[in-house]
């Protein structure tokens, strides 16, 4: 972003400080009513003809900026997707897709398939549907944790190839 003297343009589209069209004014004069104000004039679109400026106060802008994708930072990057080993195949299919939505966006995908009552028993059923969701993605992502039992529930972690360290 260029500020005050770094805008080149003779003539811009001026927005004030409350976000009010002052319309098409020259540098000169925009720098004026901006120093008036002792505020920033601060270049919003400078592809536009002719370019939009706003009066404010830059330092405050940049800091909004900071804080916006400090939080944007935070944002959860584990997901979870939940199976049973009754799962119809449309269900899977359904499951895949969103397995795929989250691994392209680069978080990380915890599956987890639930045993019921006496499916337990069939354990291996739930391995197979493991290493079928780990073949599935294999072209995306990679196994970072294998499939570990704890109690009735089978749990894998899904890391998204690019993210590699």
């Amino acid at each position: 972003m260029r500020v005050n003297e770094q805008i080149r343009e003779k003539e811009i589209r001026l927005i004030g400080e409350n976000g009010e069209n002052l319309g098409i004014v020259s540098i000169e004069t925009a720098l004026a009513q901006a120093k008036d104000r002792r505020l920033d004039l601060v270049e919003i679109a400078s592809t536009t003809k002719p370019s939009v400026c706003k009066i404010i106060d830059y330092g405050k802008h940049q800091y909004r900026q900071e804080k916006r994708q400090r939080k944007q930072k935070r944002q959860t990057r584990l997901k979870e997707i939940k199976f049973t080993i009754k799962i119809g195949n449309h269900d899977f299919e359904t499951k895949m897709r969103r397995v795929h939505t989250f691994l392209s966006a680069g978080n990380q995908v915890r599956v987890t398939i639930f045993f019921r009552g006496r499916e337990i028993v069939h354990a291996n059923r739930g391995h197979a549907l493991m290493d079928k969701v780990a073949e599935r993605v294999s072209d995306i992502a990679k196994v970072d944790h294998k499939p570990t039992q704890k109690g009735k529930v089978l749990q894998m972690l899904l890391v998204p190839t690019a993210q590699e360290n």
